[in-house]
């Protein structure tokens, strides 16, 4: 009888729990070792919490862009919104919390019942074939034929801005919040930035958005991005480009914002987003084999091996595209790879994304950036949301469907959708990327009429009737 595979999973979030779920399928003897709780920082303090946030802050931009459609507050219908609906932030974050709490608990009953270890403790290795795990009854020892490391990271902090959880917060901590913050300034424009921003904006806090770039979402389609600005704008939400925090002080109440160029922003409430750095120190990873690059991210390749022979790495502590969709890819990869399946190896041109703002904005595939200096051969066309039947319905204006395809044969290379629930319509673009379909097969299937999905399909059909042979890009 074959000898059982013993793994041991250091980390309980998406990387860690779906491999363990995968490896246990498979027949391992799977042991997880976890210290902050199953679904780690993506269910307990940054996915599902602020997702959760930002759907409340959904429901407040749809109430307070509703006079568009025709409606009115109050019993004469001259009522405005700030008077007939306010947010109850202490509410709210209560929910956030018991939603992520509950989800955790979701994840563990699954866990356990698919005959997963479950060991409470900080897990360090201990060489390439044992985990040491502290627990709050003395050391465990955990021996393995395989070990995967899906440790996450946690937010950066600032020397000169630390977090004090109450005015100084990282996005970890804002769900402490008992009242909406009066004037929010947030430092970084990236993703979490720009989502927090947004949301509490929808909310109703004063907010200030501190970007050391050009413009926010540097890594984004520009196009989008531009988007997201102009909303910003329009709606009073301030933008500070080209300007990088050198320090971030308390007084009281108030919190002041020191520029590097010596400008000072004063509000009652900071957020510091500013990246996030690899849970890997003190683990004994480079004593076993483990290479790390300079920011400390475990060094992986396409089937989620380490340096170390039987050291796996997934999620947010490899820097590997810090999302939980890929987190669990990897993950499962990794069980597939260890326990004899056959395996396709990450593919990082087939990963859809999302940045949760208002609207949404969603891309997969290649971007403009690679079209624009040439590292790949592709035609666009843009297509505004103001020409579609069903956005106008719904009172939406801002945003497009992009999509990119090859210039000699067609096939959909990568797309940006920026709308409401964009998130959503990316999936049959990030179908059409992954199954290699061409523009004349995504313009030939059926759309709903009237719907958002149509510009997609109407994207399509003016890329198959453009000239390929020259690339390029149009905007109609």
């Amino acid at each position: 009888m074959p000898r059982v595979t013993r793994v041991v999973i250091v980390g309980g979030g998406p990387g860690g729990y779906e491999a363990a779920l995968v490896g246990s399928q498979l027949g391992g003897e799977v042991t997880l070792v976890d210290c902050d709780g199953l679904g780690g920082s993506a269910v307990l303090t940054d996915c599902v919490p602020s997702k959760t946030l930002i759907a409340t802050a959904e429901v407040m931009t749809g109430v307070r862009e509703s006079a568009e459609l025709g409606l009115r507050f109050g019993s004469t219908g001259k009522g405005s919104v700030e008077s007939s609906v306010h947010v109850d932030l202490a509410a709210v974050n209560r929910r956030v919390l018991d939603l992520a709490r509950d989800q955790s608990a979701d994840i563990t009953e699954r866990v356990l019942r698919e005959n997963v270890r479950l060991v409470i403790g900080r897990g360090r290795l201990d060489g390439p074939d044992r985990v040491v795990v502290q627990t709050t009854s003395g050391e465990e020892t955990l021996d393995a034929d395989v070990i995967l490391v899906a440790t996450g990271a946690t937010p950066r902090e600032l020397p000169e801005a630390k977090p004090d959880g109450e005015r100084i917060l990282t996005w970890t901590q804002v769900y402490g919040l008992q009242a909406l913050p009066e004037r929010l300034i947030v430092v970084g424009s990236g993703v979490t930035g720009a989502e927090f921003a947004s949301a509490y904006h929808a909310l109703g806090a004063e907010v200030v958005l501190v970007s050391s770039r050009d413009r926010v979402l540097p890594t984004e389609d520009a196009d989008a991005a531009q988007v997201l600005e102009d909303v910003f704008a329009r709606h009073g939400l301030e933008v500070m480009s080209r300007s990088r925090a050198a320090a971030v002080t308390r007084d009281g109440d108030q919190v002041t914002v020191r520029l590097t160029d010596g400008r000072e922003v004063t509000g009652s409430h900071c957020l510091m987003a500013v990246g996030s750095i690899p849970n890997t120190s003190g683990m004994g990873l480079e004593e076993a084999g483990v290479v790390l690059d300079r920011g400390g991210f475990i060094k992986v390749d396409r089937v989620s091996r380490t340096s170390a022979r039987g050291v796996y790495g997934a999620g947010d502590c490899t820097g590997v595209l810090m999302l939980a969709s890929v987190a669990a890819m990897q993950g499962r990869i990794a069980m597939w790879h260890t326990l004899g399946e056959a395996v396709t190896p990450l593919d990082l041109n087939t990963v859809s994304s999302n940045v949760f703002t208002a609207p949404e904005i969603a891309t997969v595939g290649v971007s403009q950036r690679q079209v624009d200096a040439g590292e790949v051969p592709a035609i666009a066309v843009n297509l505004p949301l103001r020409g579609n039947a069903r956005a106008k319905m719904q009172g939406s204006r801002d945003g497009f469907v992009k999509l990119f395809c090859r210039p000699a044969t067609g096939i959909v290379i990568g797309g940006v959708v920026v709308s409401p629930r964009a998130s959503e319509l990316i999936y049959p673009i990030a179908l059409a990327v992954a199954e290699r379909l061409t523009v004349d097969q995504v313009s030939g299937s059926f759309t709903v009429y009237p719907s958002i999905t149509g510009s997609i399909a109407e994207a399509a059909r003016r890329l198959r009737t453009r000239s390929v042979s020259v690339p390029g890009s149009l905007t109609t």
